[in-house]
């Protein structure tokens, strides 16, 4: 169930909201319908001491506060508490019920009740209370905090659900891997074909009778490992596709790296084609995901001159979300958190003559600057390959401050395993990661792969298979 929830109207429904909740999404009292929303006086409280952090969240607790008080601003105590309707509140929202403030200060301890010492503690009682109150209605608690949710089942709230307004699957095995693998010989399935070459380029036209779901940019293989092809373009009736051919895929390579599969291959080709904007990579650890992005990047950006730099970031595990503890600049803080890069570096030039010369020597000639996510906010980025690693951890709104960062001649390339995510809130289904997957992949600029197999190693294998 949603917390978008227009499912039932036979009785009003009541939802309390979490702290983390308004982080996550600012407006998201907007999205319960007809329903009416509360929102514990302990939540404000919250929110007033991260506003003024230097952290990234604290800008969405900010929009919460300030959209919180356009709605109640004219509105008396008594209304505030009894709730204000958010009709009145302009702006493209389908919200028509109310938005109440809950005087949780009011609460009395009780041999039955939760230490009301912890915030947490006080919304759960602030539900039991509501439960209570409107015994004849649903009083739901949402909270993305999966401890709190245990909690609050266990202290007797009968209904409590994460918020999932903004997830577009629910199921990450239906999440969209970027390519199509057709049982047997692809040309024995379609029928008629005409083809048209352009230069060294063929491209056909085949009916859709027979095809699957079709996105840009994704790429169709076969179980002969001869046909590889990337969809062109298409319509109701036809699809239009650039044939690849298995073997010349296999062929492709940058700064010295050749793929060592056909997933590898298929993102290889994405990387380097500059008509893509970004680039989704994602798939298990030791897939190659980092390495061919930098790959890719280096040969962009040094061999080809096409692009002016390399800025890397990612975002900074949460004990560590401000990097000032850290020693030195910006780009020695965030090494730590980047040797993911400094290691694919290390092996793109472990052959040479002397390995820490040719590292000094590229990073200053393809100008590789790492970045923390929390600075980026503001920035206009030109001319540049941006690899944002680690996307897995990143809720939309994070995503989307990268994303409208990028300028002309740029290149955006976002790699990520959902099966490795530290997050306390996210999942694999509400990840900013799965949620660009979907958004984009009805993006004429953007291509998805998901890299099957592990590469690293027969020792990394065996573990993601086995562990």
């Amino acid at each position: 169930m949603t917390a978008n929830v227009s499912q039932s109207t036979q009785a009003t429904k009541y939802f309390v909201l979490d702290t983390n909740i308004l982080l996550h999404d600012p407006l998201a009292f907007l999205s319960f319908d007809e329903h009416n929303v509360v929102i514990p006086m302990v939540v404000l409280e919250e929110l007033d001491n991260i506003k003024d952090r230097n952290k990234d969240v604290s800008r969405d607790a900010r929009v919460a506060i300030r959209s919180l008080e356009e709605v109640l601003q004219d509105a008396t105590p008594e209304q505030i508490v009894e709730g204000v309707p958010l009709t009145q509140l302009s702006g493209d929202h389908q919200a028509s019920g109310t938005l109440a403030i809950f005087p949780d200060y009011e609460l009395k301890q009780s041999a039955s009740a939760l230490a009301l010492n912890e915030n947490d503690h006080r919304i759960i009682q602030v539900a039991l209370e509501l439960q209570i109150k409107f015994a004849g209605s649903t009083v739901t608690l949402v909270t993305k905090d999966i401890n709190m949710r245990l909690k609050a089942k266990g202290a007797g709230v009968k209904h409590v659900e994460d918020y999932r307004t903004d997830q577009l699957i629910d199921d990450i095995r239906l999440l969209t891997k970027g390519f199509y693998q057709f049982e047997g010989d692809f040309w024995q399935q379609v029928g008629d074909v005409s083809t048209l070459q352009e230069g060294r380029d063929a491209y056909h036209t085949v009916s859709r009778e027979h095809l699957p779901q079709i996105f840009y940019n994704e790429y169709f293989i076969d179980e002969t490992e001869h046909f590889a092809a990337r969809v062109d373009a298409f319509d109701e009736t036809s699809v239009t596709l650039m044939d690849l051919g298995h073997e010349r895929l296999m062929g492709y390579s940058a700064w010295g790296i050749h793929p060592k599969n056909i997933y590898q291959a298929m993102a290889m080709h994405a990387l380097l084609d500059t008509g893509l904007d970004m680039v989704i990579l994602t798939g298990p650890a030791g897939s190659g995901k980092t390495l061919l992005a930098l790959a890719a990047a280096l040969e962009m950006v040094v061999e080809k001159g096409i692009y002016e730099k390399i800025i890397v970031t990612r975002n900074t595990p949460e004990i560590a979300e401000s990097i000032g503890f850290l020693p030195g600049t910006e780009e020695e803080k965030m090494a730590p958190w980047l040797s993911a890069i400094t290691d694919s570096l290390e092996v793109l030039h472990k052959n040479d003559e002397s390995m820490d010369s040719s590292l000094n020597y590229i990073m200053t000639k393809a100008n590789i600057q790492f970045k923390s996510l929390n600075f980026m906010r503001g920035r206009s980025i030109q001319n540049a390959v941006v690899i944002l690693d680690e996307a897995q951890n990143l809720t939309a709104s994070q995503l989307k401050t990268i994303i409208t960062r990028c300028g002309e001649n740029t290149k955006l390339v976002v790699s990520g395993n959902l099966a490795q995510i530290d997050s306390y809130y996210l999942t694999a289904v509400t990840s900013g990661l799965t949620f660009i997957v979907e958004r984009f992949k009805d993006y004429p600029g953007s291509a998805t792969i998901n890299l099957n197999g592990v590469v690293r190693s027969s020792l990394a294998e065996y573990a993601e298979e086995h562990l």
